[in-house]
């Protein structure tokens, strides 16, 4: 049997509020508007700020990002760029257990990657008709590693490690300066992207660092220009997630992925322990962080409810922890049947959904919405964030309804490539010069019927 860690610290109080959908036929739609969502900031509050941000940016260039590293991370900055010297400098300073623990969820991530890539596909439709789909990746993408309350060296992984299987050749790697290492990101981060040979890394944060590789920086006065790039990706929080919602359209951006979340889907099996330490485990991520969980047993839900204040009491971010919980974003969801759990998981679309039931797997198979889907009691979202294989650069706020975690697609395009003869082309002409007319585009039709003239000089 698990038991809650040892703590002697009194309980916490905690306000985790319970949202009760039993005896309720609820709608999808309602369903969406009842679950428990954060109500503070939303990104239209945010966005007239990520407005003003990117557009001095735009306009000012260097020195925007000088004033924006002073106003945010309280450095002085010339420019972002972090020298190779320090880039080595971290490595060569790393923790031995921290390098290993790095190495080993680099191997897995790579394992996996490798695995994702489409294969090109080549169709013969007719003798001389062939149509191909060929995977190209994008030539340049701007990574975000958030630095913030916990310095994400796995995310440079999780960014890194898709995009160079995907073969990128060009990456550069953003992540917000920090005023106790000289204006550098965090040591640790650095040490990551000189272990998987990233040489382009910047010390910018937050919205500033997605304006800059979406419209890149012009260099001047021996200032090296930061070259715009095709797709950026990577976590954020709330301002970070608005840039790259408003950046999209001038690059591609993997998905909205703010502020943790996690929804458990629990029944009488799951152990109340488990449960909580889990619910901790994305909490201590955010004061806005998201921890729900789903269950058709009151009394498990009692039961987590005293483990939370117990292992929340214990946890080095107490106070961050208990403010995550007691958010209108987290609580309780008790529903009349695994059924209606179901149900309400997929019209959260969590990026982070935990299956702790009877027979998990099938469970788990039933989930159509969801960033990612950890399955009973031994995967519990932590592997995920390091050590799984797979990415943890998910959708967020519900986006998991129709957007994809990072991978390796997100760095390639699908290009068609069309390659008929005369005779294939021939043999469907008379279908194409009817569509053309049938949409009043004869001139469709012209473009085929000029190649069969018997009087045109063509090669054919």
């Amino acid at each position: 049997m698990t038991t809650s860690p040892d703590t002697s610290a009194p309980a916490v109080s905690l306000a985790y509020r319970t949202i009760d959908f039993r005896g309720r036929s609820l709608s999808l739609a309602e369903l969406r508007a009842a679950v428990p969502r954060a109500k503070h900031q939303t990104m239209a509050d945010a966005e007239q700020k990520v407005l003003d941000i990117i557009s001095a940016v735009r306009s000012r260039g260097f020195e925007a990002l000088s004033e924006l590293a002073k106003t945010f991370d309280g450095v002085e900055q010339s420019h972002p760029r972090v020298p190779a010297e320090a880039l080595a400098q971290a490595l060569a300073g790393l923790e031995p257990n921290v390098r290993a623990a790095l190495e080993e969820s680099i191997s897995r991530a790579k394992q996996f990657a490798r695995k994702q890539r489409p294969a090109d596909v080549d169709v013969a439709l007719a003798d001389g008709a062939v149509v191909s789909q060929n995977w190209i990746p994008v030539g340049r993408v701007g990574l975000y590693v958030p630095g913030g309350l916990a310095p994400l060296a796995s995310s440079v992984i999780m960014n890194v490690v898709p995009a160079a299987a995907a073969g990128v050749e060009s990456i550069a790697l953003a992540s917000p300066p920090q005023k106790e290492f000289g204006g550098l990101p965090h040591p640790t981060i650095l040490a990551a992207a000189a272990l998987l040979g990233i040489e382009e890394v910047y010390a910018i944060g937050g919205a500033q660092a997605i304006a800059s590789f979406a419209y890149g920086v012009p260099g001047g006065d021996g200032q090296l220009p930061i070259e715009p790039v095709d797709v950026v990706t990577g976590p954020g929080n709330i301002f970070v997630a608005t840039a790259k919602r408003l950046v999209r359209g001038v690059v591609g951006i993997d998905s909205e992925a703010g502020t943790t979340e996690i929804a458990i889907l629990a029944d009488s099996s799951a152990q109340a322990p488990l449960v909580a330490a889990d619910l901790i485990s994305q909490a201590e991520h955010d004061p806005k962080a998201a921890s729900v969980l789903v269950t058709d047993s009151a009394e498990l839900a009692d039961a987590v409810v005293g483990e939370l204040k117990k292992q929340a009491a214990a946890t080095k971010h107490s106070e961050r922890v208990v403010e995550a919980l007691s958010g209108p974003q987290s609580g309780v969801v008790l529903v009349d049947d695994l059924e209606q759990g179901i149900a309400v998981c997929n019209a959260y679309a969590a990026e982070h959904l935990e299956i702790m039931t009877k027979d998990a797997a099938s469970v788990a198979a039933r989930i159509r919405n969801a960033g990612a889907i950890f399955v009973g009691d031994y995967s519990p979202v932590s592997l995920g964030d390091y050590c799984a294989g797979s990415n943890h650069v998910l959708p967020t706020s519900g986006t998991a309804a129709f957007s994809s975690g990072l991978n390796v697609t997100t760095f390639l395009r699908a290009v068609q490539v069309i390659n008929y003869n005369r005779a294939a082309l021939e043999q469907v002409s008379s279908h194409i010069v009817s569509l053309s007319g049938a949409e009043n585009l004869p001139g469709h039709g012209d473009a085929v019927r000029i190649r069969f003239q018997p009087d045109a000089n063509h090669n054919m």
